[in-house]
Order: C-alpha cells, then structure tokens, then sequence
C-alpha cells in the first residue's frame, strides 16, 4: 500500500501534502485497490459468510440497544424480560414476525410486491462488501486483507447500490395498489435522490486529499492524520447519511402521522422484517462509510498507534478500532431518535436543495483550490509570510469567497427581516373581497370595501356575459 506524509497548513488549518507534492514510496495509481493476490475464491466465499453474519448479528443487537437507550432517555427500562437484560427480545421478536400470516394486498401487483423487500434487503447488504474492516491478516494460512472486495471507483460503487437500493421502496409503495404506500415511496424516492448529490459532494473534497477512490487507498492515505478535520464535509456526510437511511428526524418517508406506516404499510411477516433488516444495515454501511472517510477506517487513534512504533495498527487490532467507530456513529443515530421530532417535509427538501447542495458545491471548489495552491500548479506573483509562500490568486480567491459569503448572509438577514415585518404588520381595515378574483370573507374588525361599478352593474344584470364584464 502507498505511504503518503502529510503536514498541516498553519494559515488556514487544512492539511496538505508536504513539500507540495506527493512524499510517497509508491503513488496510488501503482496500487490502486488492497491486495487479494493471496487470496483464492473460497476464502472470498468465507469472508462474504462472515461479514454477511456480522451485519445480522450486530442488527440485533443494534435493535436491543436502541430500545434500551431510549428507554433510558425516557426514563423507563426497556425490553428486560427476554433473556438476560433482554438481549433475547429481539430475537423473540424476529421469530414473532417469522410465524405471522403473510398477507398480500387483492389490488397489488404480487410479483414487484414480493420483489421490492428482496431488492431492498440484498442492497443494504453488498455495499458492505468494499469496506475495509482490517488490515492484512492471516486467515487459514494466506495473507488476506479483512476486506470482500476493491475496486478503484469502490466510493461510487457505494453511492450507485444506494441508488438502486430506493427502487426496493419505491416499488413497495406502488405495487401495494394504495394510496398511502404510494406517497411514501415517492417521498423516500425525492429524499433519497436530492441527498445523495449532496452525500456525494460532501466526498469530494476527500477524493481530493487522498488521491483516490478506493476505499483501502482512503485509508492508507489517513494514516497521520484523519479527514474529519474537513469539517464541512463531514457535517454535510453526517446530515445526509440521516436522510440516505430514512432515520428520524428525517423519516418522512413513513411517517406515522400522516401516512400510516408508509411504504410498508401494506407488508406482514417476513417482507416487513427485510424492510426492518435493510433499513438497520444500511445504518450499518453508512457508519462504516464515514468510518473509513473520516476517521481512519481501521486505524487505532493517533495516541494509541503511537504506542511501540504501531503494534495496535497490525493484524486483528484493526477490527476492533473499526467496531469502536462504527458503534459511535450508531450511538449518534439512536440518539438523533431519542432527541430530536420529525421535521416537515418541504422543510427538509428545501433544506437539501436551497442550502447543503450550493453549499457543498461552493466548499468543493474551494477545496480544489487550496490544493491546487499547495502543490504549485497556480503560477504568478505570490506572498512569502514567513517560510509559507501563498500565490495572490489564491488569496484573491480566498477574499472573493469570503466577501461573497458575507455579502449573503447580510441580504439573507435582511430579507428575514423583512419577512418578519410583515408578519407582524396588522392586517388592513378595508378589503377588496374580489381582489384576488373569488370572494374573501373579512377578519374580525375587518370592513369590505365597496365594489366597483361595473362589477355591481355585472352583477345586477343576469345577461351580462364574461367578456362585457371583463372589458368593463
């Protein structure tokens, strides 16, 4: 794997590459993706086995846990009658699920209807399929990297099972010949679609630092410092992997208030629970996901990979430190869910489209600049402050962005200034109740205002037609 140094940049805090340039053993473009070359295919089969039990294991115990650190946050116990502290409920419950009756609706289209929870169920589990989880390993006597697959696109790969995850619920919803499975799968079709330009965005300003889009070359990359100290891009992740898993407050795609249970309304028995399983393991996926973006993947924190020149870095340590992280995300999760209420949906679309999409676009251009800056490619007169040496483009720009940004939020105070004004302001006297072209009744201490003569001549003679009244 490539061996990237990296420094940080004392001016505007973001790291960049030392010297200027690549102070690499290897480029990412000579090893792309992980090596499997010790790897033969049944070790593969092993490996999808095992991460295949892994994602269900921790879904059940994701499930116990949510209940209990809710229950906990609403003072009351949580499930604690199955099992020791309850660790069986969720069990029980999948078993519940397994023995009821599987209804089909008369009206829906049975052969998409049982597709839809297959298609929604198998794609939450493949994109799991490029992440790494660990470092080189030996497994049944080969060198193997704990990791199914790579590829050198392994983030889009990502990004494209996510978009063919949601025709699972769109289909569900159309298929179930109702009205309310029908809105909820053109709610989550719309949600998904808007935030995932954004999701993807909000990664390219790490494509840009790492100099690929392997998942394994990502976190090679990471190894002395982490890219979470891009926060705008992590912000954005955070806030859209939220709306990418339809979790609360972002779970307008089944919501209980307006639209009985969503797509799923019409499901029972085990299509309901591949409904359940995707949505647990896409939670799964997209942890993992910033995992290996933002904090280092399977790296031990900066102080413990310190400790006896990296001991904590190699063989199975790397999978614990992955768990640590992914579980935190989950905790994040849970806790969105025990705090926060369900917002509107146009609330929540206007937010994706008016604000995280320009926003993300404006910080990746920015980002494309620095690192354009600091590696020489944009020539002419610079400044020298102490041993740092800024070409005046890059301040010119960084001065336009900044201007432009405050020139935004001083219009934007304005116009919400406004717009409080005149939500304060008190309604008139006198109306027009023809103003608008059909009948308003006045407000209390409200008087109509006398209507104009044609309209009392039109509507005192029955012949008068449309067009005379109109030219009148």
């Amino acid at each position: 794997m490539s061996t990237f140094t990296y420094a940080a940049d004392v001016v505007t805090g973001i790291p960049h590459l030392a010297g200027g340039a690549l102070a690499a053993t290897t480029d990412p473009t000579d090893n792309p993706v992980a090596d499997f070359s010790d790897t033969p295919w049944w070790l593969s089969l092993v490996k999808a086995l095992l991460i295949f039990v892994f994602l269900l294991v921790n879904t059940l115990i994701m499930i116990w846990f949510e209940r209990r650190v809710i229950g906990r946050m609403q003072q009351r116990p949580g499930p604690n009658r199955t099992g020791p502290f309850g660790l069986l409920q969720t069990l029980a419950d999948g078993i519940k699920l397994a023995l009821k009756e599987d209804l089909t609706p008369k009206h829906a289209d049975k052969v998409v209807f049982a597709l839809a929870p297959a298609i929604a169920g198998a794609m939450a589990f493949v994109s799991f399929a490029i992440i790494p989880m660990g470092p080189m390993v030996s497994m049944f006597g080969h060198r193997t990297p704990l990791q199914l697959t790579d590829v050198p696109v392994s983030v889009l790969l990502v990004l494209a099972v996510a978009g063919v995850g949601v025709y699972g619920i769109v289909l569900a919803g159309w298929s179930s010949g109702s009205t309310y499975p029908l809105l909820g799968g053109l709610r989550s079709t719309a949600q998904v679609i808007s935030y995932e330009i954004a999701m993807g965005l909000s990664l390219v300003a790490v494509f840009l630092f790492a100099g690929s889009m392997s998942t394994s070359q990502i976190v090679a990359a990471q190894n002395n410092f982490w890219y979470i100290v891009l926060i705008p891009s992590f912000l954005v992740y955070v806030v859209t992997m939220v709306g990418e898993t339809n979790r609360l407050p972002f779970d307008l795609a089944e919501g209980e208030g307006e639209l009985t249970g969503g797509f799923h309304t019409e499901y029972s028995s085990l299509k309901f629970a591949m409904f359940f399983l995707g949505e647990y393991v896409n939670m799964f996926t997209v942890s993992a996901l910033a995992t290996t973006m933002f904090l280092g993947g399977w790296q031990a924190p900066p102080g413990i990979a310190a400790i006896n020149d990296g001991m904590f870095n190699e063989g199975w340590w790397g999978l614990l430190w992955f768990v640590i992280k992914l579980w935190a995300f989950m905790f994040f999760f849970v806790w969105l869910r025990g705090s926060l209420p369900r917002v509107r949906y146009d609330q929540f679309m206007r937010f994706g489209w008016k604000f995280l999409i320009p926003f993300t676009l404006a910080w990746v251009v920015v980002v494309a600049f620095l690192r354009a800056a600091q590696n020489n490619w944009i020539g002419g007169p610079a400044l020298t402050i102490g041993n740092r040496t800024f070409p005046l483009v890059m301040i010119a720009f960084i001065v336009l962005v900044g201007g432009g940004v405050l020139l935004a939020s001083w219009i934007w105070d304005n116009k919400k200034i406004e717009r409080e004004a005149e939500k304060d302001a008190p309604p008139p006297e006198e109306i027009d109740p023809f103003a608008g072209g059909y009948p308003v009744p006045p407000l209390p201490g409200q008087r109509l205002r006398e209507p104009a003569p044609a309209l009392t001549e039109r509507g005192t003679d029955p012949s008068a037609s449309t067009e005379e009244a109109t030219h009148a």
